[in-house]
């Protein structure tokens, strides 16, 4: 990430948490800085590595390491993820179907897909994510242990909460004179046939249907090279865990998909910007004030 990037964070995480004040003890000696203990925990999430490989890169002990790794994943996910891990309010919604609609795809949102390693040979956490062709990573499901697929991922999954209950923007849009009330997302095979998921043909016969295949594949790629960057700048998801607690596991997982979003948005074009991108604020007010009863959720559902 660029300097001024870094910056944001260590200021953010040294507001928000006074672990990170550089301080003195009894003695008047001072203590390690921010920049110490935001880098020993930038690069252990950037290169995957243990406490005991950076301690002496920072003159910190392995022991200051890790908990320095631990309370800024915490930090950073308390003051970045309101931003960063928020779901598509209005602006984004309309933002994302004008740019799904040049490429051939009215009413997408994103493309989605669940990603894990040693499915077969060792234990595995899924993390569950949908992304959009600028590589913005618009929500993650991370934390499900053991041997699963998509179906029983997407069945756990909050990624259709706020749909089911009547709290999402509002998608509006017509395929051949067939008028359509919820957006969709991309899809491999195994996802089931729900209206909100649009898959590929398998074996597909003629010119046409062989032309969608490409396409839907094509554009499904989305969410793979999301997953690609996000392996290519944060080191330590592609190897195995190195902690027992599933909370601590989620924090650092988090905390990677906030960091890959917060450089995806450093990166971009100025002119960008024009099109909506800019935080606009917290998640839209729902559709309904109070709670969806439940026939409402069934119509929903």
């Amino acid at each position: 990430m660029r300097m001024h990037v870094f910056n944001r964070i260590r200021e953010g995480v040294v507001a928000h948490d006074p672990y990170f004040d550089c301080k003195e003890d009894t003695l008047g000696k001072l203590g390690f800085s921010s920049y110490q203990k935001c880098t020993v925990a930038i690069r252990m999430l950037a290169y995957g590595i243990p406490g005991d490989l950076v301690d002496e890169y920072v003159r910190m002990s392995e022991s200051t390491c890790l908990l320095s790794l631990y309370s800024f994943c915490m930090a950073v996910v308390e003051v970045f993820g309101p931003e960063y891990l928020r779901e598509p309010n209005s602006t984004d919604t309309e933002r994302l179907l004008a740019i799904n609609v040049e490429r051939g795809f009215p009413g997408m949102l994103g493309s989605i897909v669940g990603q894990y390693k040693g499915h077969v040979k060792g234990a595995t956490l899924i993390l569950e994510a949908v992304a959009s062709q600028d590589l913005w990573i618009w929500d993650s499901f991370f934390g499900m242990a053991g041997s699963h697929n998509n179906i029983s991922i997407l069945q756990q999954s909050p990624v259709f909460a706020r749909l089911a209950e009547g709290h999402s923007p509002e998608v509006n849009f017509e395929v051949k004179s067939h008028h359509y009330n919820k957006g969709c997302y991309l899809a491999d095979g195994i996802f089931p046939q729900w209206s909100t998921l649009v898959k590929t043909i398998p074996n597909p016969q003629g010119e046409k249907r062989q032309r969608f295949a490409q396409m839907q594949e094509s554009a499904r790629k989305d969410v793979e090279s999301a997953f690609g960057v996000l392996h290519s700048r944060q080191g330590i998801v592609c190897n195995p865990a190195l902690t027992w607690s599933t909370k601590k596991l989620w924090e650092v997982m988090t905390v990677c998909v906030i960091m890959h979003n917060m450089i995806v948005e450093d990166e971009r074009d100025d002119s960008i910007y024009d099109q909506g991108f800019d935080f606009q604020g917290e998640n839209p007010e729902p559709e309904h004030p109070l709670p969806a009863n439940f026939e409402q959720f069934v119509e929903f559902h």
